[in-house]
């Protein structure tokens, strides 16, 4: 979000710097939301109450699932990967967590 139109920033996400000024905008959308959803995770991980942290991580974990489904539908089916696998995972360690919790 902030090093959109910076070189680093350039090089990590391999684009021109025409690009990068155009999609500056998009580009600080998307940064925000991703601040959003991390925030509300961290909530849920650091939430005293067990029911409400559970509850909370799962939905802003399904959250970055869902993002990562539309991601793959609307522009590339390889975002499923790189933002959807790392979600599923935590997803499922969650779920997991939870069953052993009760067991």
């Amino acid at each position: 979000m902030l090093l959109w139109t910076n070189p680093i920033g350039m090089k990590a996400f391999n684009l021109t710097e025409e690009f990068a000024k155009a999609s500056a905008p998009l580009a600080a959308n998307q940064g925000l939301y991703n601040g959003f959803l991390a925030a509300g995770i961290l909530w849920g991980f650091l939430n005293k109450d067990k029911v409400h942290s559970y509850a909370t991580k799962v939905f802003f974990v399904t959250c970055v699932v869902v993002a990562a489904l539309y991601g793959a539908y609307s522009v590339n089916i390889s975002i499923l990967i790189k933002q959807g696998t790392p979600a599923i995972i935590a997803l499922a360690l969650i779920l997991l967590s939870a069953k052993a919790q009760k067991e």
